[in-house]
């Protein structure tokens, strides 16, 4: 099988590892390898940071109105539209990921880049009403300089949009670091903002593992943010590699996402949205809703119809339209899943649907599962699977699912499914979870403010706070008095 080779985008230029080194990368749906990559160290690293840095103080760039950036930015939106296609399939091939997704994301994806470029020249200071007759004060939000972007293998070019968008908006250079096991989209994208006009070195590529490129990028004392996407074990050294640099950190973790369905919501709506929450995407989602809260009135039925409707999934070759769920990304992350489960079993919970590897099938598929837990505490439950599976539970009051939803360390999304509007807003309120859907799942967009908290992380994505979070505040003081300054020793 032909494998093609990628290089990366640093400076402008597409170039190999220093070092010479690659790396293959293996389509999840055969388990072959297909692509050749540069296996980037911490000098490759460096080289792109000060590529990015360069750039940052180049009149190229600095010196571009916010107007022309937010204009680039839209040019590149239309650029990933045009493209889409390509994109996708390029994109599907490299970590599983079903084409009817990739392409809807593919189609929906310009509108991150459209939306951001029309911020880019919103971005408002503000005068101060300082009580100090002789002076004048206002702010200016000003870009922060390098920015280093920690991209993971589920939704490459999704992930990628939200962080690159914005940190261009606020007039920031970029590094992108995607992950070993899908980086082909990204270089591809990269070649596109190439196209589209930015100067050398504001958008960088740079491939490869986390022990060498990552670790160098994230802790380089020329760069000033950090945006990670990925799990909390990941985090944490990413926390300690920027206690060095002092960069600004957004972390979007993981998540154990509960989807609460009460006895009166529309039965085949709710049965819907917990396919959607967590077999869409082979569950391989951060906003997964792995955890099913379902009220005792309704449970059977649900289950029922839950599992009718699973026995229906396509699993199949993700290229294929007609498919609805495709493999794992990684080996490594099939063998995960396939542990969770093994260990739920011997903890006591009950399979009730799938719970294995399809049969006669090659590459990194695991069938949709359903397991039922008696029991919150099982790590089933609390621990994130990133995988097809779903533990299901019965609650009887709505005290009792507040509690259960609650009962976890993370805090990304909950989905809520009631015809009781006082009901959704009054859970909506109390759930923790960064992000909350009502009678709907996995619904995205370019205005809404995406993150959570607790072991899901910290900052957001998505909207104009994002934007802003790209930003530092300059506060700027003019002596508006023809008198001399004063006493030195006595503040103003």
């Amino acid at each position: 099988m032909s494998q093609t080779h990628f290089k990366m985008l640093i400076g402008g230029q597409q170039v190999d590892a220093l070092s010479g080194r690659t790396y293959a990368s293996q389509n999840p749906a055969t388990g072959e390898a297909w692509a050749i990559l540069p296996d980037a160290d911490a000098a490759d690293a460096d080289r792109a940071v000060r590529a990015a840095h360069d750039a940052f103080r180049s009149p190229a760039w600095r010196g571009l109105t916010a107007t022309a950036r937010g204009k680039l930015l839209r040019r590149l939106g239309d650029l990933v539209a045009q493209h889409g296609e390509k994109l996708a399939e390029l994109e599907t091939r490299d970590n599983g990921k079903l084409i009817r997704e990739t392409r809807g994301q593919l189609a929906y994806l310009p509108e991150f880049f459209h939306y951001a470029g029309g911020l880019a020249d919103k971005l408002e200071g503000s005068t101060l009403p300082i009580d100090k007759a002789d002076m004048f004060a206002f702010t200016v939000p000003e870009p922060l300089g390098v920015v280093a972007a920690i991209i993971p293998w589920n939704s490459p070019l999704y992930l990628t949009a939200i962080k690159l968008a914005p940190a261009l908006a606020a007039g920031n250079t970029i590094v992108v670091k995607p992950s070993e096991h899908a980086s082909a989209s990204i270089l591809r994208f990269a070649a596109l903002a190439r196209e589209a006009g930015f100067p050398d070195g504001v958008v960088n590529v740079v491939t490869g593992f986390g022990a060498g490129a990552g670790t160098a990028l994230t802790s380089h004392p020329l760069v000033r943010r950090v945006a990670f996407t990925g799990g909390p074990s990941t985090a944490r050294h990413v926390i300690r590699a920027t206690a060095d640099n002092f960069a600004k950190l957004s972390l979007e973790l993981g998540g154990k996402s509960a989807n609460i369905v009460f006895d009166d919501a529309d039965l085949e709506g709710a049965v819907n949205g917990a396919v959607a929450g967590v077999y869409a995407a082979s569950g391989q989602s951060c906003v997964a809703g792995s955890r099913l809260l379902v009220q005792a009135g309704i449970y059977d039925r649900f289950v029922a119809a839950l599992k009718e409707r699973m026995a229906r999934i396509a699993i199949g070759d993700p290229l294929d339209p007609a498919s609805d769920m495709g493999p794992m990304a990684t080996e490594q992350q099939l063998g995960i899943v396939e542990s969770m489960v093994e260990r739920a079993r011997e903890q006591g919970a009950q399979v009730l649907a799938g719970g294995q590897r399809p049969a006669g099938r090659a590459g990194w598929f695991y069938e949709p599962t359903l397991i039922a837990a008696e029991t919150p505490t099982l790590d089933i439950v609390q621990n994130e699977v990133f995988g097809p599976v779903a533990a299901i539970m019965r609650f009887e009051t709505e005290a009792e699912a507040l509690e259960l939803a609650n009962g976890t360390e993370y805090a990304l999304a909950a989905g809520i499914w009631t015809r009781d509007m006082a009901r959704g807003h009054r859970f909506a309120r109390d759930v923790h979870a960064g992000i909350v859907w009502v009678n709907t799942y996995r619904a995205v967009s370019a205005m809404a403010p995406i993150g959570g908290y607790g072991a899901s992380g910290y900052g957001r994505e998505g909207g104009i706070h994002a934007v802003l979070d790209y930003t530092e505040l300059k506060t700027v003081w003019v002596n508006l008095s023809e008198q001399p300054m004063g006493d030195p020793f006595v503040m103003r």
